[in-house]
């Protein structure tokens, strides 16, 4: 359940709840992909309050002109996921950092 920021406050910059965890949870991917952050402090230490924290202070808003539709976003993140899965990760290298 969310304690903070209240869901009232999330909910006057978000129109929905579908739309505040939409949004939320896009947020939070940035932030654990290395995206910096918005605000100078945080209350929280996991991602999605980062991420509910930078709503209600307003850093972070639906686009309301945006074309793209929910099956087109679905598609992007697909292929970003693809993607990351398809970058090297260093740990496969053959070099073992703990030795």
């Amino acid at each position: 359940m969310i304690s903070y920021p209240p869901i009232d406050k999330l909910l006057e910059k978000v129109d929905s709840r579908y739309s505040l965890a939409i949004l939320a949870a896009k947020r939070a991917h940035q932030l654990e992909a290395g995206d910096f952050e918005m605000l100078d402090h945080y209350k929280s230490d996991k991602t999605v309050g980062l991420a509910l924290e930078e709503i209600a202070a307003g850093k972070i808003a639906i686009d309301p002109h945006s074309d793209l539709k929910e099956a087109d976003a679905e598609a992007v993140d697909a292929e970003e996921q693809r993607e990351d899965l398809e970058k090297p990760n260093d740990s496969a290298s053959g070099t073992d950092a703990a030795k």
